[in-house]
């Protein structure tokens, strides 16, 4: 269980963040849907993607770093394949427009693609599958951010890119399968949350600038800093560090602006495809295949639980008993209320 005391209606978190969204300038119906997204990762358990960010929304809404109306720019629209220019509007509000309009056009092709440039920071990856796998609909999402290099190619020991991370809904018979991988071996946020708390990481997941491995998140925050390894560690992180390059070719290649631009403020480029499984083998096919294959894993053991299965059945709890926050996510949502002027809700407990 989420270690925290805090529990709250999950409705009343999502009406709060969405009033303090509107209070610095967000249109109303961006708010609403930055407070779903957000609320909905920590439903999840992703505490770190969730209502954790609305501090440092709010501060990038304030000093006009991310864009607090208007609408994404069309660079390019050949129906399937659609580019546009985020202009550092939210994140997830173009997220979920890309979603809507990838949902729209499925109805007359095989494959959408729809890519981002210059995105607002768009959240937890993991809070956009399930609405769209349970329409028996295949979903990938995954971006880049061309600001943060904190990861070193496998190798070496300066930071070239971003985590990287890559979600997927997989439609089932029953529950989906809801995959949010980083192309490293940690987060940024995991880091940021050990460090703030004074904790070392779980494992030596940071190659310090003398190529040795630490668990010390303060190395993270020297100079030169120490970067996240790429996944597979020092083991196999060549495998990850391929990974990490195929989602940058996936999200600022496409989307034609990222690091070679050299953008100066906190950003994402993003990549978002739906795919409908009756223009291949045919809906009931894949689904026959995607349960024989889930079956076949969690009957392998009891020990096997597939990937989303703890974070949609979490979700399932705590629409129903209430949603626990995470102490130091409340502490900064407090202090929010206060500055903007708005009722937070009452714990539960």
């Amino acid at each position: 269980m989420i270690p925290s005391i805090h529990k709250f209606k999950p409705e009343e978190l999502a009406a709060f963040a969405s009033s303090v969204l509107d209070t610095v300038g967000l249109e109303e119906e961006k708010s609403a849907i930055v407070a779903e997204i957000l609320l909905e990762a920590d439903l999840m358990g992703h505490t770190t993607h969730g209502l954790q960010l609305l501090p440092a929304y709010v501060k990038a809404l304030a000093d006009g770093t991310m864009l607090n109306s208007g609408e994404p720019e069309v660079i390019r629209d050949a129906q399937s394949a659609i580019t546009w220019n985020g202009k550092y509007l939210p994140g997830p509000w173009l997220v979920r427009k890309g979603i809507d309009l990838a949902l729209k056009r499925i109805k007359d092709h095989p494959v959408v693609t729809v890519v981002i440039q210059q995105s607002h920071h768009i959240a937890c990856l993991a809070a956009y599958m399930q609405k769209v796998a349970e329409k028996g609909l295949m979903i990938m999402l995954s971006c880049s951010d061309p600001v943060n290099k904190t990861v070193a190619p496998f190798g070496g020991t300066k930071g070239v890119y971003s985590p990287n991370p890559i979600a997927a809904g997989i439609p089932t018979h029953a529950q989906p399968i809801i995959l949010d991988v980083s192309m490293s071996v940690t987060s940024n946020a995991n880091i940021k949350r050990s460090y703030d708390e004074g904790k070392g990481l779980p494992h030596p997941w940071l190659l310090d600038s003398q190529g040795e491995v630490t668990d010390n998140p303060s190395t993270f925050y020297d100079d030169p800093p120490s970067t996240i390894l790429p996944l597979g560690g020092m083991d196999s992180g060549y495998k990850g560090f391929a990974l990490g390059i195929l989602v940058e070719a996936l999200t600022s290649a496409l989307a034609g602006h990222g690091r070679a631009d050299e953008p100066s403020k906190w950003t994402a480029s993003v990549f978002l495809q739906i795919i409908d499984p009756a223009a291949f083998g045919g809906t009931e096919a894949f689904l026959k295949q995607t349960q024989f294959l889930k079956d076949s894993c969690a009957g392998s053991s009891d020990q096997v639980r597939m990937p989303g299965e703890r974070a949609l059945n979490l979700r399932s709890e705590q629409l129903k008993t209430g949603i626990w926050l995470y102490p130091a996510t409340v502490t900064a949502l407090e202090a929010l209320a206060a500055r903007y002027s708005v009722s937070f809700p009452k714990a539960l407990n």
